[in-house]
């Protein structure tokens, strides 16, 4: 049975905290450990949805500490409201307090779940998708020295995932030198994507790039710092290789202020920096518009996110990559159903109405936790 009207009855926030099985290093500094923050909206229809968000205080500038209390905020305010009517709520919050990406996404990302399976549909169809379209993560290096990169990057061509990503951005000279020596370990048939995260400057950046050109990379994430974006239209056009902008595209402003400057090749959406699916769907609509190509990005989500990005992925044929290997690096899997990884990176997805992913009650009694009731 399907409802015109579901109110929120509570909303509990929950920190998740679960070590990586060894620390991830990019150009902004090593990530020992997934700290994330659960939201778990409930209904007094009885639908219960879940979200998650990993925040990132260099990119969002948020912790799991001021995303539980943001949310505590949050949670307050939407206690009550009608669940369906997405746009209103998603206004509301941002009227509330600016910014705070990241823990808006997990509200976002729950009150997508609950509509739909009040509609009865898997969140993917919800969005006007399909399931045809085959999703393979990428897997990703991380920044250390040119030898230990390429054998990481060996172990990971030999376990059959289509693309390598590669963290770069400490240092342009050294940076070749790793790509040197990746693509000597991996050979030239499997493609390979790189990451500066920001961590190189405009003339370093032209120069690196055109260094690398040699190597077949596919393309490159935010060669340059974020707030110099008015530049990234110069490294685009000096660049042999295509230009991906991710922390520079946030929210759909970013996005079109991108597209307009025609700064960049690909937009990579991360629900954590535009705020969740639904101002990531304006972004989509806009790259249509463009005929720009996406790809769909995470942080250090679980596979309950990661199964919200995986519906995303399927709402529309602009999204052609997909960066959702960071769960893998998890000690331990919190999560109940969702999606699955398959051997060589292949990711599918089950018919469950709404998200399809949950975290059991075992799981969530152990973490510090805060309940808003109404």
């Amino acid at each position: 049975m399907s409802f015109a009207h579901i109110t929120i009855s509570s909303v509990s926030l929950y920190k998740l905290f679960i070590p990586l099985k060894e620390p991830f290093i990019i150009s902004l500094g090593p990530i020992p450990n997934a700290e994330n923050v659960i939201v778990v909206i409930k209904t007094a229809e009885g639908i219960t949805g879940f979200g998650e968000c990993s925040p990132f205080m260099s990119i969002n500038g948020e912790s799991a500490g001021t995303c539980m209390e943001v949310g505590r905020y949050l949670g307050k305010l939407l206690v009550g409201k009608n669940a369906l009517d997405i746009e209103d709520n998603i206004v509301a919050m941002d009227r509330l307090i600016y910014g705070n990406t990241s823990i808006k996404s997990a509200f976002d990302m729950a009150l997508y779940d609950i509509a739909a399976q009040n509609a009865g549909v898997p969140l993917y169809r919800f969005l006007g998708g399909d399931n045809k379209k085959i999703v393979y993560t990428d897997y990703t290096v991380s920044i250390s020295t040119p030898e230990k990169m390429a054998a990481d990057a060996l172990k990971i061509k030999e376990q059959g995932y289509p693309a390598i990503k590669i963290k770069l951005g400490s240092n342009g000279a050294l940076d070749v030198m790793r790509i040197k020596a990746i693509r000597e370990a991996v050979g030239n048939e499997i493609p390979l994507r790189i990451d500066a995260n920001q961590g190189w400057g405009v003339e370093e950046a032209i120069k690196t790039l055109n260094a690398l050109a040699p190597y077949g990379i596919q393309h490159c994430e935010e060669p340059i710092a974020r707030w110099a974006f008015m530049q990234l239209p110069q490294v685009r056009k000096q660049s042999p290789i295509k230009i991906m902008s991710d922390e520079s595209c946030g929210d759909e402003h970013d996005a079109e202020r991108l597209i307009n400057l025609q700064a960049c090749d690909y937009l990579n959406i991360k629900l954590g920096k535009s705020g969740g699916i639904f101002k990531a769907l304006k972004i989509v609509d806009m790259a249509t518009a463009a005929d720009l190509h996406l790809q769909v990005g995470a942080f250090m989500e679980s596979r309950l996110a990661m199964t919200a990005f995986v519906h995303f992925a399927l709402s529309s044929p602009q999204i052609v990559h997909f960066d959702f290997d960071t769960a893998l690096m998890f000690k331990q899997d919190p999560v109940t159903d969702g999606i699955q990884y398959a051997p060589n990176g292949l990711i599918t997805i089950t018919e469950t109405p709404g998200l399809g992913a949950t975290i059991g009650e075992e799981w969530l009694q152990k973490m510090e936790n805060i309940v808003i009731i109404s």
